[in-house]
């Protein structure tokens, strides 16, 4: 109280008739050997935690771009013109993205109690509901992309990309864990081969020995991508093929195997385009 009457005192009289009672009531006096702590903002985002740049880390990016690539090339052998090969790879991207995103949604919990790397839905930077919406929207895009070479080549593709997605589901964690694998990949042929330009389009089916090695590429390709999981997938009871082998062999070994593997496929895929053909 008597502070308060003294700066009034002062503040009427003038300003420099009490610097005492300034000091008493100033704004905010430094007390000696104690620092006022600093005001801070709040706090900046980083440009990778974007929702953009989040859905695209949950897309798989590097699987999609390769497997996008790989068919809209093997579209452009196979002699089907630039701006086919490019619905192609239009197609192709849109699906592996759709994939990506669901798997990382229906592995969302077990990744984030195996603090799998890379995994934004997982770490909860990116919103289970934000990815389900892009899912949405991109299976909207799909649809008229796969159809824009052919109805029948569209539904091949969309048939491929639901047993994907199927596989993402059931059956992944048994013996018969390659069966969605094979199907989907042995799918990719009538893709290519039913595929013209427009809906009405409509080509000549795949021949018999690129449908089954497309199968067995399939098949390689589960067993490399399964390679990086086996600790998770073991420490969860999983029982599926490549873990087994994994067990047997050693991680390295199947690495090795596989890779050895898919190079002879992809050799012999080579060959019989060369020689037998993709379509009949």
């Amino acid at each position: 109280m008597a502070i308060t009457q003294r700066w009034r005192r002062g503040s009427s009289a003038g300003e420099g008739s009490d610097p005492a009672g300034r000091a008493a009531v100033g704004a905010s006096p430094q007390v000696r050997g104690v620092r006022e702590p600093r005001r801070r903002g709040r706090p900046s985002l980083s440009i990778r935690d974007a929702w953009p740049l989040l859905l695209l880390r949950a897309a798989h990016p590097k699987q999609a771009v390769i497997t996008a690539l790989a068919l809209a090339a093997a579209a452009l052998i196979a002699g089907r013109p630039g701006r086919e090969a490019a619905v192609v790879l239009a197609a192709v991207l849109v699906g592996q993205t759709i994939l990506g995103w669901h798997n990382d949604l229906v592995d969302r919990k077990r990744d984030a109690r195996h603090q799998v790397p890379g995994k934004p839905i997982a770490e909860g930077k990116l919103d289970p509901g934000t990815a389900w919406f892009a899912l949405a929207c991109a299976v909207l895009l799909v649809v008229p992309l796969s159809i824009a070479t052919g109805v029948t080549a569209g539904s091949c593709y969309l048939l491929s990309l639901a047993t994907g997605m199927l596989g993402n589901i059931v059956l992944r964690q048994g013996v018969l864990s390659w069966l969605t694998w094979v199907i989907s990949f042995a799918l990719y042929p009538a893709y290519l081969s039913y595929g013209g330009w427009g809906g009405t389009a409509e080509g000549s089916g795949p021949t018999v020995a690129m449908t089954v090695l497309a199968g067995c590429l399939g098949l390689g390709v589960h067993f490399l991508r399964s390679i990086w999981g086996l600790v998770a997938d073991n420490e969860d009871g999983w029982t599926y093929l490549p873990l087994r082998l994994g067990l047997r062999l050693g991680a390295t070994k199947l690495l090795a195997l596989t890779s050895t593997y898919l190079v002879l496929i992809l050799a012999a895929m080579g060959v019989v385009g060369s020689s037998v053909g993709l379509s009949q």
